[in-house]
């Protein structure tokens, strides 16, 4: 089976993780200060541990092998979406999006087969209030993916109005478009 594995962009995770140092610097800058405030104090500690969050998320966005993304003839797979692949039939259309600063794929797919069905009501809320922001119950994150968002959307297009017999060749082509 023809597929394409796409990964976490290992320049996002340096990013997050070098532009977090600053922030963390200040904030052990302003515990440590002799002359300092309680607010001053707590002020640090806050930014600290709040800025320390972005070295373990870093590191494991770094070092995560695992593909984020699965792109076959039978259908797409993303791993923060949904836990098994989406058939190219049941895709009905693809748009993109971007949710401040965030860049997202959204997928319409018919009302029988969004997750939701089979949810209890506090993904039922979650899933309403994603159509409020122009998204929709399936879409694919590609914020941690060295993406563009315009092609690959045009490709997920054209591989849900391919036919079965073209759908292979459309594939070898995803490399040469992103």
């Amino acid at each position: 089976m023809t597929e394409i594995k796409l990964y976490k962009s290992k320049k996002k995770a340096l990013k997050l993780f070098f532009l977090s140092i600053p922030f963390i610097v200040i904030g052990i800058w302003m515990i440590t200060r002799v002359e300092s405030s309680e607010t001053d104090r707590i002020m640090g500690w806050i930014g600290t541990c709040f800025f320390g969050l972005a070295i373990p998320v870093g590191l494991f966005h770094l070092f995560d092998k695992r593909p984020q993304v699965i792109i076959s003839e039978i259908g797409i797979y993303d791993r923060t979406t949904h836990s098994e692949f989406i058939n190219w039939e049941i895709i009905k259309d693809a748009y993109p999006i971007n949710i401040y600063g965030q860049h997202f794929i959204c997928l319409l797919v018919p009302e029988n087969f969004r997750p939701s069905k089979k949810k209890n009501k506090f993904y039922k809320g979650v899933a309403k209030l994603n159509e409020e922001l122009g998204a929709q119950e399936l879409n694919i994150q590609l914020g941690q993916l060295e993406m563009d968002t315009i092609k690959l959307t045009e490709f997920i297009i054209a591989m849900t109005h391919a036919e079965k017999s073209k759908k292979v060749e459309l594939i070898k082509t995803l490399p040469n478009t992103v």
